[in-house]
């Protein structure tokens, strides 16, 4: 069988200008990046918002095991099969960061048949959103450690500074660090950090900006220290979000291109769902939606994580209301979750699926918390058994839940036809979507909701440093903000060796970041890190270009 780069590399892509004036765009609307990528403009939407909106369907997962889901090659080939079946349809995914690039997750581009290209550019630089977002962010830093180091008028606390360091690579040697040192003349010693780019709030504050000037007032918000009298402050107070709104006057705008079979597909925007909100941008989504008939759109990792956080977060900024929810699973993927190791996943083992079958139970029970009706995509492998799909099949229905053997990876949309017709009838049919929770509940009240109601947990329980932030924020007026809830996403619980639907835990928050500029409050449970690192052998070893430009070894 040939390798994903392999199968993109051969491919025939329509020029951008095509796959634009499919969706009624001009030349004039968008701005070309190369033969097959472009950004639309932002003016655009002032043409089409008042359009009736197409049907948004949100496509998640069951908890990611190293089986694999495939929940990025289902939303590609979902929307190549709503084509196939007489729908307009435009896909929207985030933008591939270059850690896991050449870590150990690799690309983000999709897979077999159903992948969006260019996938190298894509899984690469792109067209720089995420450098743009790099340098805003560390322009702030610098502008924050010049105002230390030129008098501190604002009277920050260099003990209080909570702003770090971000670039788009696992480095984890620059987790901690001392910045300052050598003498007066190199500015204030103090300790501080990195994440990785797309964990920064300049990257959230651009995926749920609805504009230009929305993206600065998010970015005059973000709260970078706190004074000696415990008052925040703000890029506003450094006089930044001008400059930094500036490096993202492009970046802003969404990526266009296109997937093997020449649906449109907008990339915009990259926030880890682990660590971040986890969607592209409402920009984007928004667009896409008056654009098409079905806008189907990609939240990271499981349902636990991604889909929660587009619903109580995305949605409630973007002011959407989805109407369909794909969950992705597999025979593999729930034989790992009933306790089968990796190597012996091929091999038929009813129980463990029975076993499995917990986690994708919960997780659809999550969504119908949200009221919006799911549909089970069952991505079939060679090695499953009739028994065993059948048995996923049975125990959905019995649920009220319809399911899809999807083959999009081997056939492409041809293999999502039966998955494109069921998510018509969900979408189509009565949709009662709603917010987890009000706004208006307590900061410990929006964390125990979603740890209760969503990963099933006894209870919370919070370091005494969690405590006094949380009990800083209120004072300051920042408790009416969402809740974003960085944690594993290997596990329904904070602790990544808890396979299937575990119960008699509690979470534990150990942290707690205020990002206020893009409008959530971020809880870090377990032992999640937002500067991952590169594993024993990374990606990065088989990654190669020949004399002659092709580049191998990208997945």
């Amino acid at each position: 069988m040939k390798s994903d780069i392999e199968i993109a590399q051969e491919t025939h892509m329509k020029p951008i200008t095509d796959v634009a004036a499919s969706l009624g765009l001009t030349d004039d609307d968008i701005e070309l990046y190369g033969k097959y990528k472009a950004k639309v403009a932002l003016p655009v939407w002032e043409r089409i918002k008042d359009r009736p909106s197409g049907k948004l369907v949100l496509v998640t997962a069951i908890t990611p095991t190293p089986a694999g889901e495939g929940k990025t090659t289902t939303t590609v080939g979902l929307g190549q099969a709503l084509n196939r079946v007489g729908k307009k349809a435009v896909i929207g995914l985030r933008e591939p960061s270059l850690g896991p690039s050449f870590g150990i997750k690799g690309g983000a581009a999709g897979g077999g048949y159903s992948q969006v290209v260019p996938m190298e550019d894509i899984n690469l630089h792109f067209t720089g959103d995420i450098h743009a977002v790099t340098t805003a962010h560390n322009l702030l830093a610098a502008m924050l450690d010049n105002h230390l180091h030129q008098g501190n008028s604002l009277g920050i606390d260099p003990r209080q500074v909570v702003l770090r360091r971000a670039m788009d690579l696992n480095e984890r040697a620059l987790r901690n660090i001392v910045l300052g040192l050598g003498g007066k003349i190199n500015g204030v010693p103090r300790e501080s950090g990195f994440d990785i780019s797309v964990a920064s709030e300049v990257m959230a504050a651009l995926c749920l900006a609805t504009d230009l000037m929305d993206l600065k007032e998010r970015f005059k918000r973000i709260v970078v220290a706190y004074t000696y009298d415990g008052q925040p402050v703000t890029a506003n107070d450094l006089k930044a979000a001008g400059s930094m709104t500036l490096l993202m006057k492009d970046a802003i705008k969404p990526n266009l291109v296109q997937t093997l079979e020449g649906t449109p597909a907008f990339i915009h925007g990259g926030p880890f769902a682990n660590i971040a909100h986890g969607a592209n941008s409402i920009i984007a989504t928004r667009m896409g939606m008056k654009l098409g008939d079905y806008m189907v759109t990609e939240a990271g990792f499981g349902a636990d994580l991604g889909a929660e956080k587009f619903f109580d977060i995305v949605c409630r900024y973007g002011e959407m209301k989805p109407d369909a929810v794909v969950v992705v699973a597999s025979v593999r993927a729930l034989k790992n979750h009933g306790g089968v190791g990796k190597e012996q996943l091929s091999r038929p083992n009813l129980q463990a699926v029975e076993t499995g079958f917990a986690n994708l139970e919960k997780q659809l029970e999550n969504i119908k918390k949200f009221g919006v009706p799911p549909v089970v995509a069952l991505n079939e492998f060679p090695t499953d058994t009739a028994e065993e799909t059948a048995y996923i099949v049975s125990r959905c229905q019995g649920m009220g839940v319809e399911v899809a053997l999807s083959r999009v990876w081997a056939e492409g949309g041809a293999g999502g036809e039966e998955l494109a017709h069921k998510v018509i009838r969900a979408a189509e049919g009565p949709s009662d979507f709603r917010f987890l929770y009000p706004l208006q509940l307590a900061v410990k009240e929006k964390i125990a909701a979603i740890c209760q109601e969503i990963y099933g947990a006894d209870g919370v329980t919070y370091s005494s440093e969690a405590n006094r932030v949380i009990a800083t924020l209120e004072n300051l007026g920042y408790g009416l903000l969402p809740i974003c809830i960085a944690k594993t996403q290997y596990s329904l619980s904070d602790n990544p060796d808890l396979k299937g639907r575990p119960q008699g835990f509690r979470v534990n928050v150990r942290e707690v970041r205020l990002s206020a500029g893009a409008g959530f409050i971020v809880a870090i449970a377990g032992n999640i890190m937002t500067m991952p690192g590169l594993g024993k052998t990374p990606a990065a070893e088989n990654i190669d270009i020949k004399e002659n430009g092709e580049i191998v070894g990208l997945f």
